[in-house]
């Protein structure tokens, strides 16, 4: 029991997680936090700016764009490098990326075990809804026809992701924070983005596109 308890070195639960050539975190959490909070305001202040530009883009469109923009990198950029770096624990620098998932494996754990399900939601949100985000901000600066399907399909797809990683977890035993602080600043706070806004957003494009298809049904009802 001694010598199990001596090669456990890591900071997660459960204690008995097996982590071979484990490299703690470099980097203080107030600096993984800072440079993601930093990284995420220039991206929206720069969205905001420049949708400013665009003709007849209202506020909430311009919004919109900020989130997706936002949405999008994350998915790509940080989403990205958890799913093809199987091995981000071992890492012995402080690679940016890599700190990020030590440190938010804290609030559950079965992203540094690389868990089945976490794995397969990452990977398809990265390949898939990163690049359809910041594909839902040209369509909503160029007023494309297919940017409410575009917005509506996107944030279906966060909240079955979402929804599929909280049931997961729930399933499992749901014991994957380090403390009560990571459960609730991680685990419940860090995804609550992707529950709400999502959500708000299903319903605006359910209404849009509501209301075109019911000018459509009238309009051919009026040419019969």
């Amino acid at each position: 029991m001694a010598e199990l308890e001596s090669s456990i070195t890591h900071p997660y639960m459960p204690r008995d997680l097996n982590l071979p050539d484990f490299v703690p975190a470099f980097l203080p959490q107030s600096t993984i936090i800072g440079v993601y909070g930093i990284s995420s305001l220039l991206v929206i202040s720069l969205i905001w700016i420049f949708s400013g530009w665009a003709p007849r883009i209202s506020k909430t469109d311009r919004l919109l764009m900020c989130w997706f923009a936002f949405t999008g990198l994350t998915h790509i950029i940080l989403e990205g490098y958890f799913a093809f770096s199987p091995e981000f624990f071992k890492e012995k620098s402080a690679h940016y990326l890599a700190e990020v998932w030590k440190e938010y494996s804290k609030g559950d754990s079965r992203y540094a075990a690389r868990d089945a399900d976490v794995v397969a939601v990452e990977g398809i949100t990265a390949v898939l809804e990163g690049p359809a985000s910041l594909l839902a901000v040209y369509a909503i600066a160029t007023r494309k026809p297919y940017g409410f399907i575009l917005q509506f399909a996107i944030s279906l797809g966060q909240l079955y992701g979402t929804a599929l990683y909280f049931f997961t977890s729930y399933l499992e035993g749901d014991n994957f924070a380090a403390s009560s602080y990571y459960y609730y600043a991680y685990y419940v706070g860090a995804n609550a983005s992707w529950v709400v806004i999502p959500s708000l957003i299903v319903i605006r494009c359910w209404k849009k596109i509501a209301a075109a298809t019911q000018v459509q049904f009238q309009t051919k009802s009026k040419t019969l």
